[in-house]
């Protein structure tokens, strides 16, 4: 399979687009569509301005240095207003898998829409996965990301569900540090907000019949953002679905495949125009026991101890989850990962959601069949406690024993 570069009129500068030789098509941009010019390269991608063709002064030369250099000045943009959407940046990065499994090297190219065949695997089959992790700007001016290899692991076990390729740790670390360092400016100020960085792998071959695609593709995009739920570190007010499930034993629940939240669209836009913030599935085979909210895990509390779903295939296991329950249990809690019944939460003392968009998000009610159960006034003692202790580690506030956060150098 032959690959290429195209140069397209992207934000009216020349930036590459990939394409492959099984399905040729170019990108088209709307009104700045361009015929573009097909140069074929070996290994890396080479940044080219409208300037640089044309002989004048090149605004982003052909190196992986110029692109940090261009993106060393914060963005002009309202810090104070971000919400959790998304906010186009400056680069995204690429790396194809052909027929043997193994990713190419990749690089980055200008943010924007990239060429895909009507028969692409993700687009018929649903052949796709993503993550989500954050970078966060400390005092000092460096970037420090959050265990990405966690992810990166992640979406090695997802892939082998999902049939599909998968780049290696190393591979997946060293694209998200080169992204992140490419939008630098981007990155919000100390307590402004953070980086969301979305990796993506996805089924981009042609394919008709139902089979693994012949070609896969890696890409990473970012997005400055602030509070995933309006409320932010206030709490929240959830449902307990009843008619609709998230996932079923044997299924692919347990994997962050993009067909898991698709399925959540139904319950929770019901939710949402009855004024709850989110919907809080039960199993689908008791129809009683705790699974996750659309896009969280959930965490009780009662006297001290603190339970959550076991992760048995039907439950997603989150890395901030993860990361709580260590944090808990290095500040002397209970920790119980188990069945957990509807109704040890409707007598909870607390109840949270942990997740990387949400962090640790209190939740203040819990509607079920009805009947509406309130959890204090306001954020409890222990969600407080234990979202301060890992926003500490992750923003580099406080000393990190644990080894969880890299610098992005």
């Amino acid at each position: 399979m032959e690959f290429g570069l195209v140069l397209s009129s992207y934000r009216g500068d020349f930036a590459p687009l990939l394409y492959s030789s099984s399905c040729p098509a170019f990108v088209n941009h709307g009104s700045r569509f361009r015929s573009p010019s097909c140069i074929k390269v070996q290994n890396q991608l080479h940044f080219m301005s409208s300037a640089a063709l044309m002989g004048s002064n090149a605004r982003c030369e052909a190196s992986r240095t110029s692109t940090i250099q261009e993106a060393s000045e914060l963005a002009d943009i309202n810090w104070d207003n971000l919400g959790f959407g998304l906010v186009p940046t400056d680069y995204m990065y690429i790396a194809k898998s052909p027929r043997d499994g193994v990713f190419t090297e990749g690089g980055l190219q200008r943010f924007g829409p990239i060429q895909m065949c009507p028969s692409a695997g993700i687009l018929n089959y649903g052949q796709g996965l993503f993550e989500g992790l954050k970078a966060y700007r400390k005092e000092d001016g460096s970037i420090l990301l959050f265990r990405p290899e966690e992810n990166a692991w992640r979406m090695r076990t997802g892939a082998e569900r999902m049939c599909m390729p998968s780049p290696t740790v190393e591979h997946f670390v060293d694209a998200v540090k080169e992204t992140v360092l490419a939008n630098k400016r981007w990155v919000p100020p100390p307590g402004k907000g953070s980086l969301y960085i979305r990796p993506l792998l996805m089924g981009s071959g042609a394919v008709l019949g139902l089979a693994p695609a012949p070609e896969y593709t890696f890409l990473i995009f970012v997005s400055p953002v602030g509070n995933y739920f309006k409320e932010g570190l206030a709490p929240i007010n959830l449902i307990v679905e009843n008619e609709f499930h998230r996932a079923i034993p044997g299924g692919t629940g347990g994997v962050k495949t993009i067909g898991n939240y698709a399925a959540v669209l139904k319950a929770q836009s019901i939710a949402k125009a009855k004024g709850y913030s989110d919907v809080l599935y039960l199993d689908s085979v008791h129809k009683k026991y705790l699974e996750e909210v659309s896009s969280c895990n959930v965490f009780v509390v009662k006297d001290k101890v603190i339970s959550t779903p076991a992760i048995k295939g039907t439950i997603l296991p989150g890395i901030t989850r993860k990361s709580i329950i260590e944090v808990a249990q290095s500040q002397g809690f209970q920790v119980e990962e188990r069945l957990v019944a509807i109704d040890e939460l409707l007598e909870a003392d607390e109840v949270f959601c942990t997740g990387t968009a949400v962090v640790v998000s209190p939740v203040g009610s819990i509607t079920y069949l009805g009947k509406r159960v309130e959890y204090g006034d306001g954020v409890g003692i222990v969600s407080q406690q234990l979202y301060s202790a890992l926003t500490s580690l992750q923003m580099g506030l406080s000393e990190d024993k644990l080894c969880w956060t890299v610098v992005v150098d």
